[in-house]
């Protein structure tokens, strides 16, 4: 029988305030030198390293039926395209997410996000086609005024059985992350909880046709990544909060 919930804190006192769907999900990752991916970080962030090294996720999915709690979806919010470079941290001994972008094609969630969550969403123009068999092409060519250009052009597909992770392997570790922290321009640190039935996920095909992602980060993405395909996942998350 699988696990109904793998976090490993309780859930916030607090209500949630808004739920999402993820779906055509891929987590690839790469490792990355800890100091360049430390560096980056502010103060009262650590970097999460797993046997020394450093963990950098390019993670393209859709965001559907976003809507605040007992409200319908919204148009131009409850669906959209969203790609994230991410990392992996904690603050005060709790494991999260740390985003260095967050691209999406919706320029309103763009906008609420950025002033809601102090979180670097940028405006994008992206594409997701399905094919047979499971296959998904995925594009993305950042447009955002200001920021570096960057550009995703990738396909994707499940190669075996969606499974949960066991607790303790590497794959469990990647994805079981309840929390995201951001920063303001002050420096304070916000933590924003989620949560979400444990992932179900699956060994990936994956064909690369051009990744800048990290580049404007210092990340060069070289080799095989690391791959995992996941099953859609309801979602539910809480207003962002100051660490003390």
């Amino acid at each position: 029988m699988e696990r109904r919930s793998d976090r490993t804190w309780p859930l916030p006192r607090r209500p949630w305030v808004m739920r999402m769907t993820w779906s055509e999900l891929l987590f690839a990752h790469w490792t990355i030198e800890p100091d360049t991916v430390a560096k980056l970080l502010p103060p009262g962030v650590m970097l999460d390293t797993r046997e020394g090294k450093a963990w950098v996720g390019v993670v393209p999915f859709l965001m559907s039926g976003v809507a605040p709690r007992f409200c319908p979806p919204l148009p131009g919010l409850s669906r959209f395209l969203e790609l994230n470079v991410r990392t992996y941290v904690t603050v005060d001994g709790k494991p999260g997410v740390w985003f260095f972008s967050l691209d999406a094609e919706s320029r309103l969630a763009v906008r609420s996000a950025r002033a809601t969550f102090n979180l670097p969403y940028m405006d994008a123009r992206m594409s997701l086609k399905r094919r047979d068999e499971g296959m998904i092409d995925y594009q993305s060519n950042r447009t955002h005024r200001g920021e570096s250009a960057a550009k995703y052009d990738a396909s994707y597909s499940a190669t075996d059985e969606f499974r949960v992770a066991e607790p303790g392997s590497l794959e469990h570790w990647l994805t079981a992350r309840y929390c995201l922290y951001s920063a303001s321009r002050r420096g304070q640190v916000y933590r924003g909880e989620i949560d979400h039935p444990p992932w179900r996920l699956a060994p990936a095909f994956y064909d690369e046709r051009a990744n800048t992602m990290g580049e404007g980060f210092g990340f060069h993405f070289q080799g095989e990544p690391h791959l995992l395909m996941a099953q859609p996942v309801d979602v539910q998350a809480w207003l962002v909060a100051k660490c003390t």
